[in-house]
């Protein structure tokens, strides 16, 4: 059984605790302490709180707020180092011993704050397999792969190491879904493919982990008849701290790596489907607009996308910062990669065979809405059959995961897949 790390007995149990061993850290019987130093320990903390929020906010690089949990339990941490720095000569024993239990609980209880905000880790079976390097469930070798011939009744994950040909793009390794219905014979059903991309602090197995892609997949293809598109979870920035936006740019040529080196590798070795009628993207927040962005501009790749949460466009601030660091300066590059643009200057039956859906949370900021709109509108103008789905959720990988879910059906359909009928 999976124990959650977002809600339930676990987190509620972390905090308790860790509130119990602040108290019990800062606890003292003399009327000095009370008066004079638990004063000056408490706003210490406070202030020294409010100053690291107040740096990360102006030189961070934090799009959205940060939440309040991971300040306020920083600031727990604090207190108990506190108590112990200001009052070591009539501490007990027990104020010593709570101290670094106090900081380490308080800690903990800081990052999953952060962990709830984004839906990165849902368990800790997820954050204990990332963390420690392990496998991703139902994993196996490509060799094994392609010896495997028979009834399956669940999919397989793959890890893969994708020649970068001719991006050469740096990548890490990446993870290939093949349904069940990829091993009944040694002649494989040809069939879609579907680019997986995350945010931008990502890895490859984040659709996984966070965003249960594989189970998804497995009740999917359960349901008909074994049948569901190959998955692919890409490495779009080749690193977890790289923002690429999915462009050929200063980090490396990670467009190019989508479009050029991932379909002829899956093609050749998986015998998949080929063209834009069988080949699709999704992604979640960057990965959202890199999704819109891939479709629009490559619709020869990528004939279907889902944009779960993206913006209306590849960038890293504001178009003059994005221009200048994500091109170079080259206003054209970025002419040529703003969907807005590149759909307002489409040729007529360009875009006649392609569908996308724009899917936000309605917890999210206004900008996730307001760009789906814009560009939903833009895409209907340019022949695109689109749609824009608003979902119950916030921006993490909850709602990540739930869409997908939601669009897996869709996607079968316009795929054509075998074994879906509508």
């Amino acid at each position: 059984m999976e124990i959650s790390l977002l809600s339930g007995w676990l987190p509620w149990t972390l905090r308790i605790l860790a509130l119990v061993a602040v108290a019990a850290a800062l606890a003292r019987i003399s009327p000095f302490w009370l008066r004079r130093r638990l004063p000056w320990v408490v706003g210490g903390s406070i202030g020294l709180t409010a100053l690291t929020a107040l740096l990360v906010a102006l030189v961070g690089g934090v799009d959205d707020p940060l939440p309040f949990g991971l300040w306020f339990w920083l600031c727990c941490a604090l207190l108990g180092l506190g108590g112990l720095a200001a009052g070591i000569r009539n501490s007990s024993w027990w104020n010593l011993a709570a101290v670094p239990v106090a900081a380490g609980l308080s800690l903990l209880c800081a990052a999953n704050s952060l962990n709830i905000s984004t839906g990165y880790y849902p368990s800790v079976d997820a954050a204990v397999g990332d963390l420690s390097g392990a496998p991703v469930p139902q994993q196996m070798s490509l060799d094994e792969a392609r010896n495997t011939v028979g009834k399956a009744t669940e999919g397989r994950v793959v890890q893969v190491d994708i020649p970068a040909e001719p991006s050469g793009f740096k990548h890490r390794r990446e993870l290939v879904y093949l349904p069940p219905a990829w091993f009944r014979s040694k002649v494989r059903p040809k069939l879609p493919v579907l680019e997986m991309i995350g945010g931008q602090y990502a890895a490859p197995d984040n659709w996984i982990r966070a965003g249960e892609a594989i189970k998804t997949a497995d009740e999917f293809a359960a349901a008909h008849n074994g049948f569901a598109p190959i998955l692919v979870m890409v490495d779009a920035t080749g690193s977890f701290k790289t923002d690429t936006e999915c462009v050929n740019g200063a980090h490396g040529k990670a467009e190019d790596h989508l479009v050029k080196d991932i379909p002829q590798y899956m093609e050749k070795t998986f015998d998949t489907a080929t063209g834009p009628r069988s080949w699709g993207v999704i992604g979640w927040s960057m990965g959202g607009t890199c999704a819109v962005d891939l479709a629009v501009v490559h619709p020869d790749v990528f004939g279907r996308f889902v944009d779960i949460s993206g913006d209306d466009g590849p960038n890293v601030g504001s178009k003059q910062v994005t221009i200048a660091q994500l091109y170079g300066g080259d206003t054209a590059a970025w002419e040529a990669h703003d969907p807005a643009t590149v759909l307002g200057k489409a040729k007529k039956g360009v875009y006649q065979n392609s569908s996308g859906l724009f899917v936000v949370g309605d917890q999210e900021t206004e900008k996730h809405l307001t760009a789906a709109q814009n560009l939903d509108k833009a895409a209907k103008a340019a022949g695109l059959t689109t749609e824009v789905r608003v979902r119950p959720g916030k921006h993490d990988w909850q709602l990540g995961s739930l869409a997908f879910k939601e669009s897996l059906p869709w996607l079968a359909k316009e795929f054509g897949l075998p074994g879906v009928t509508g």
